[in-house]
């Protein structure tokens, strides 16, 4: 089983690493089928962990400041825009 899933995701692991990491996934999948044992025939299933949903706020605009504000710390600028290296070249 784990060289399988080894194999599928192009990994590579000593014999004793295997080991390893079998003991780890077969304590996952005995934590996981105790799950089972968990009685939740009454329980409707849950969309949303909360009751709230989508709550939206008003969109107000505060906390402005000028473009000559805006620019007074920037590195380098030409009085309309922000001045930035070249990232993509063409």
């Amino acid at each position: 089983m784990v060289t399988k899933l080894a194999t599928l995701a192009r990994l590579s692991f000593t014999k004793v690493e295997k080991e390893s990491i079998k003991s780890d996934l077969q304590k996952m999948i005995a934590f996981v089928q105790k799950m089972d044992e968990v009685d939740t025939g009454n329980i409707e299933p849950l969309l949303h962990m909360g009751s709230q949903q989508n709550n939206w706020r008003e969109d107000v605009v505060k906390g402005t400041c000028t473009k000559n504000e805006a620019l007074q710390n920037a590195g380098k600028h030409n009085n309309n825009f922000f001045m930035v290296p070249t990232v993509i070249q063409k």
